[in-house]
């Protein structure tokens, strides 16, 4: 039987014709199209102007948010801004990383009008389309690891995939794996979350195929990317799907039959016997079997059935145990305690095995500061007020020399400081541009609880305080004692 969904040439859903013009962008040819959005390839027609990151290449997915009746329009909104929140808020390398948002203003063309636009990197194909032309690539094993990684990487900062097929696998041109297509995606809730959409029928877990739909849509596990991954490693190494049926119809039924006891799994032979067991566990026959089978304890096993270098372990998303982050110099128990006296700031560049990025890396509750957009690259972090960034026991030194691109505050609630004011001087003082500007009581920025964001990254700041509130015109001078 064969392991390929039957897809269609028809239409696509989108259609944007070639040299169609979108912000710096140039369309060039589609590259995919699925049940909400069509990619196109683009141009970039003007690189090196404003933001000198952008790349000479990219892949346009336009989502149709303006057109449509009413309740479509609602519900293809919902999907867009699903998409666009993950990839603003997650940068991980088995990720598909999305370069910036536009919003299609062309009421010439009202099918394009008010379409948003996800400018993200250009993959070389995906593995959908490698297995059009060879149905088990010697790659595949190899694949799977990555693929796998990806599933870590977004259980770990807390999302479901939720429809995760082989032409949601993107294969970049170094020949490495990014997970794509997030506008079914839904962050957890606890244990679980919801989508607002269906996956692909042969990739769905059985207790979904008959699931009840209620206003917030299914509510989803990560479980159920683990099923989804078992069916795909099944097809990727044997070229079939794992369960009977010459259709998608007959297979969710036989899934159904699985399911409920009345029927047997019955894998390919040609499955290699290091895999056979871990396709086995993904394809549990409830969420709850499925339970024990975490993508993070998967990765170790594929690892190993695929004979590739073990990855980084992941940073935890939160300590614990409350505990003063680990210092770069050595601090004596004395020395921790006059400070802790003092109500001093306790700050660290957090470091671990595994990767950093994101904004997830921030500890709770603290403020960070980071050397790239989106919560990427170097970090600082404090619980509490600091007047001089470079100076003391604990410095954030990268900014000497290096502009602070985001900010996270990732803000205790049950306090009455519900904003952080950051200076471009020491002591909570301006320096340059600062004095000059009309009403801003001196300070360069504010942001207020659990708000994240990008900076102008033209400047790092040097000193930062904890305030009532961001709108306070008295700059929070009084709202905490200096941190030294």
């Amino acid at each position: 039987m064969t392991g390929r969904t039957n897809r269609s040439p028809g239409p696509h859903t989108v259609p944007v014709p070639k040299g169609y013009r979108v912000g710096r962008w140039e369309v060039c040819e589609p590259l995919a199209s699925g049940a909400f959005a069509t990619v196109y390839a683009a141009r970039n027609t003007r690189p090196g102007a404003g933001d000198a990151a952008m790349p000479p290449h990219a892949a346009l997915k336009f989502l149709p948010t303006g057109t449509s009746t009413p309740r479509q329009l609602h519900h293809l909104r919902e999907l867009a801004a699903r998409e666009v929140e993950l990839l603003r808020r997650l940068r991980a390398p088995r990720l598909i990383g999305m370069h910036e948002t536009l919003t299609v203003e062309d009421p010439d063309h009202p099918e394009l009008d008010g379409a948003t636009v996800l400018v993200l990197e250009r993959a070389e194909g995906s593995l959908d389309s490698l297995l059009d032309q060879d149905p088990v690539p010697v790659s595949g094993p190899a694949l799977l690891a990555q693929v796998c990684a990806g599933l870590v990487q977004l259980h770990h900062a807390g999302w479901v995939h939720g429809d995760l097929k082989p032409g949601n696998v993107l294969l970049m041109k170094d020949g490495s794996v990014r997970l794509a297509d997030f506008n079914t995606s839904a962050e957890l809730e606890g244990t679980h979350a919801h989508s607002l959409a269906f996956a692909t029928q042969d990739y769905t877990p059985p207790e979904l195929l008959w699931s009840e739909v209620g206003e917030r849509g299914t509510c989803i596990r990560p479980t159920a990317d683990v099923w989804a991954y078992g069916v795909l490693a099944h097809v990727v190494l044997t070229g079939a799907y794992p369960l009977p049926g010459a259709s998608a119809e007959a297979r969710s039924d036989a899934g159904v039959r699985y399911a409920r006891g009345a029927e047997e799994l019955r894998l390919s032979p040609r499955l290699p016997a290091d895999w056979r067991q871990i396709v086995t566990d993904c394809l549990s026959r409830t969420h709850r079997d499925r339970v024990a089978h975490d993508t993070a304890t998967l990765l170790r096993r594929v690892e190993a059935a695929a004979g590739v270098t073990r990855s980084g372990r992941l940073p935890r998303l939160r300590p614990r145990r409350r505990r003063r982050p680990v210092l770069v110099a050595a601090v004596t128990a004395v020395a921790a305690a006059l400070l802790a006296a003092a109500g001093s700031l306790t700050y660290a560049t957090l470091r671990d095995d595994g990767p950093s990025y994101g904004y997830h890396r921030c500890p709770y509750p603290s403020v960070c500061f980071f050397s790239e957009q989106n919560g990427n690259g170097e970090m600082c972090a404090w619980e509490g007020s600091d007047p001089d960034w470079l100076s003391g026991r604990e410095t954030c030194m990268w900014t000497a020399d290096h502009p602070v691109r985001s900010v996270y505050y990732n803000a205790d609630e049950s306090t009455a400081l519900s904003g952080v004011a950051y200076y471009r001087g020491r002591d909570y003082t301006p320096v340059g541009t600062d004095i000059t500007r009309p009403n801003s009581h001196l300070r360069t920025g504010c942001t207020s609880q659990h708000a994240q964001g990008n900076l102008a990254g033209t400047y790092a700041p040097l000193s930062h305080q904890l305030v009532p509130h961001c709108g306070d015109r008295d700059g929070g001078r009084s709202a905490t004692p200096p941190g030294r």
